[in-house]
């Protein structure tokens, strides 16, 4: 075995045991020092870099036992192997099931001392490999987590633009309406927060209310900036886009719930609404809260048939309805916001951006299966555009 150049202490109640082990270790050119018991190996560790100790188990006051739980949580890079004069294989063993990296048995043979302390030492060094692969590794995913957040925000940035680019190209398309995806995302989001405890579902109500009207992308623009009423044939192509915005977002899976508040939107609790004619508690909560934003901001809106109607006679409108076309929780949530408040949301709705609420509070767009399934839509739009007449338009 290569000497150490750091000593090893001996613990030992004997004086002659003490001594000779230590002459053993002399001869075979490892330095080594030598305590009483263990308080005075207590003493002694601090002022001394040890590479191994070698301690009776049997020791008056403190045991051998003690003294390695104290070494092995103080000085775990320190070997301790353990000196018994019981040659009981069973007493090494639970030694060494205590934390010993090995135990010798009294009296001592200078070759099976030299192979336990190189037994001991080997172990010790694999110990500090696999401690600094360990701190390593800690590092290294550390920084690729780092970088992984770094580039994560990147794309929600960028994914978030894109949304927010959408959104303004819907109301682009439908110029009368110039400005409602924004305000119905907000008026959705503030009528939510009325309610109380949907923290959770504000992302996916503000990501349907913001694409509720998608579908329209692929309405001909002969029916959907129409000025005067529709025909009845007319009226159901543009009933269509729930259905088209629904299948254009619905393989994306951190939209499937949004997806629903963009079929449902037009839907009412009474049965009268569309696509699926559906009652009360069988449509979405979010899909309920949006019917009221909309119809809100679709009152208050100018229209080219005709004008914006004053926010009071508007929520009476909705008041007369709930029940009938909407929820009453919802309504009463709407109803606990006053007038004048309304007048301030519907003036920062038209500077709100959507990342700013979808992304706050923790949420987030999430994989990159999400944001492959968003560049397919641009795709779908011009299907969706052919298979309903709007080359033609």
């Amino acid at each position: 075995m290569k000497p150490s150049t750091d000593p090893v202490l001996i613990v030992d109640d004997e004086p002659a045991v003490r001594k000779m082990l230590g002459v053993m270790l002399t001869q075979a050119g490892i330095a080594n020092q030598s305590a009483a018991n263990a308080q005075e190996a207590f003493d002694v560790l601090p002022s001394g870099s040890f590479s191994a100790v070698i301690s009776d188990l049997r020791m008056p006051g403190i045991s051998g036992l003690e003294l390695l739980a104290e070494v092995h949580r103080k000085y775990p890079e320190v070997a301790f192997l353990v000196a018994t004069g019981v040659d009981d294989v069973r007493v090494g063993v639970q030694a060494m099931r205590e934390g010993a990296d090995d135990y010798l048995v009294k009296p001592f043979q200078l070759d099976m001392v030299l192979a336990s302390l190189e037994r001991a030492f080997q172990k010790k060094a694999l110990q500090r490999e696999l401690e600094n692969y360990r701190r390593h590794l800690e590092e290294m995913i550390a920084k690729r987590t780092q970088q992984l957040q770094t580039a994560m925000a990147q794309l929600e940035h960028s994914y978030s633009a894109t949304l927010e680019a959408l959104g303004s190209a819907i109301d682009l398309r439908d110029g009368p309406t110039a400005g409602h995806s924004r305000r119905v995302f907000w008026y959705s989001i503030k009528i939510a927060q009325a309610i109380g405890g949907l923290e959770k579902e504000l992302r996916n109500l503000g990501m349907g209310a913001w694409l509720h009207d998608i579908g329209k992308l692929a309405i001909p623009d002969g029916i959907l900036l129409k000025p005067g009423a529709l025909t009845e044939q007319e009226r159901e192509v543009m009933q269509h886009h729930v259905q088209i915005g629904y299948d254009l977002v619905k393989g994306i899976p951190f939209l499937a719930d949004a997806a629903e508040i963009i079929l449902a939107h037009h839907e009412r609790c009474d049965g009268s609404g569309y696509p699926r004619g559906l009652k009360a508690e069988e449509i979405a909560l979010g899909a309920k809260i949006f019917a009221v934003a909309d119809s809100f901001d679709a009152m208050t809106s100018d229209r080219p048939y005709r004008s914006a109607m004053p926010f009071q006679l508007a929520r009476d409108e909705i008041q007369r309805a709930a029940g009938k076309l909407f929820d009453w929780t919802v309504v009463r949530a709407f109803l606990a916001i006053s007038m004048s408040k309304w007048a301030a949301i519907r003036e920062e709705a038209a500077s709100v951006q959507i990342s700013t609420v979808v992304n706050s509070g923790g949420l987030s767009f999430a994989s990159a299966d999400d944001r492959n399934a968003a560049r397919v839509i641009s795709i779908q739009l011009q299907h969706f555009a052919n298979a309903h007449g709007r080359e033609g338009a």
